[in-house]
């Protein structure tokens, strides 16, 4: 399951998105609530998970998802086509992963 502890289970799931359906909302500065974190998954391809504060990015590809902590501002940037997914949980989903 690409790292993700088998005692956390995600509460929630955004759609799939494509290259083409990626909303604004996602290209754009954004955040979890208070007690969100996201799982970022690419399904197909890769993209750039882009944080503003502290400033960092990381490819997230199919093999290494990337968690998003709680009320952390960030943005996708497209790196070309792709799937992918964010999952919602109320922990860290990747517990062992020092982000």
């Amino acid at each position: 399951m690409n790292g993700v502890s088998q005692s956390v289970a995600p509460y929630g799931a955004s759609p799939i998105f494509d290259e083409h359906s990626l909303p604004d909302s996602l290209r754009n500065e954004h955040s979890t609530r208070d007690g969100t974190w996201g799982l970022l998954r690419v399904l197909e391809g890769e993209v750039e998970l882009v944080f503003i504060d502290p400033p960092s990015s990381r490819r997230v590809t199919v093999d290494e998802p990337a968690p998003i902590p709680p009320q952390s501002p960030h943005f996708v940037r497209l790196l070309g086509p792709m799937k992918m997914q964010v999952e919602f949980y109320r922990e860290n989903p990747l517990p062992d992963n020092p982000d």
